[in-house]
């Protein structure tokens, strides 16, 4: 009898203890999942052009999601609300955020913020990718950095031409505000044709126009004046036409001259490019 209820204050005891962990782990599981969201609604709001600036708290307890602070419009205070039901799990938003018309956000810090830092990543992937992409700066060996939307060019260029090219792409391109063009000029010398790589070349041209089609496309994506979602593109043995809408005369010979300046186009034809 003594041995059957040691056996039942053990099984007991095992329960208890198993009971306590479970419960231990899902408490754990609940606190990662609302630092999760928390974390996610944070950085969507650092990334915002329209909330990055704004000092916005966000507290998340069991799906439903605190937001405080300020900011002086309340189409800013409705945009933080839907960014918030946006993310996984997140059922209701009690949304405190107060609309301070004459609210000026704190700039005590000289740190750039992290939506900037993104920002000027960005800036940065998008300019060397068109040098990249560029016919003519197969000679170029150029550094890229950007502060605060302002690029900095560092490097060689075979020519005037080609630094001034390299300043023009960097300049139109989204969110940069300034480039300082510190490219020096240093000519290339002159090497000999590989005929077999240029055959290869010819060979697989059918590769090489889809990948003209997509770097002209990027481009355009990349470009501050001009509006890629209106332009169609196709390329057929280097030829590249372009078709759609575009505002006025300057944005189509800006078009015509990010697509021409693309390695592998040997023509543009524009006469469907319309303003």
């Amino acid at each position: 009898m003594q041995r059957q209820l040691r056996k039942l204050i053990l099984a007991s005891s095992i329960a208890l203890a198993i009971g306590a962990t479970t419960g231990m782990a899902t408490a754990d599981a609940k606190t990662f999942t609302d630092a999760r969201q928390e974390t996610q609604i944070w950085t969507t709001f650092a990334l915002n052009p329209y909330l990055r600036a704004n000092d916005l708290n966000v507290s998340v307890v069991d799906g439903k999601a605190t937001l405080s602070g300020y900011v002086d419009e309340s189409p800013h205070k409705d945009l933080a609300k839907a960014i918030a039901l946006g993310v996984g799990g997140i059922d209701t938003v009690d949304n405190q955020i107060v609309v301070q018309p004459d609210y000026v956000p704190s700039t005590s810090s000289a740190a750039r913020s992290y939506g900037t830092m993104i920002d000027d990543a960005t800036i940065t992937a998008a300019v060397k990718s068109k040098l990249l992409w560029s016919k003519q700066a197969d000679g170029m060996s150029a550094n890229v950095q950007t502060q605060s939307g302002k690029v900095t060019l560092r490097g060689t260029a075979d020519s005037k031409a080609d630094s001034n090219l390299a300043g023009r792409l960097a300049r139109n391109t989204h969110g940069v505000t300034e480039v300082n063009n510190q490219l020096v000029i240093e000519p290339a010398k002159p090497t000999m044709t590989d005929e077999s790589q240029t055959a290869a070349s010819k060979a697989g041209q059918g590769v090489a126009d889809n990948w003209i089609t997509t770097k002209v496309k990027s481009t355009f994506m990349y470009s501050s004046n001009v509006n890629g979602s209106d332009i169609t593109v196709n390329t057929k043995d280097g030829i590249v036409t372009l078709n759609g809408t575009v505002e006025n005369a300057a944005e189509r010979d800006l078009a015509i001259e990010l697509a021409q300046n693309v390695k592998g186009v040997t023509s543009v034809q524009s006469t469907d490019l319309r303003f």
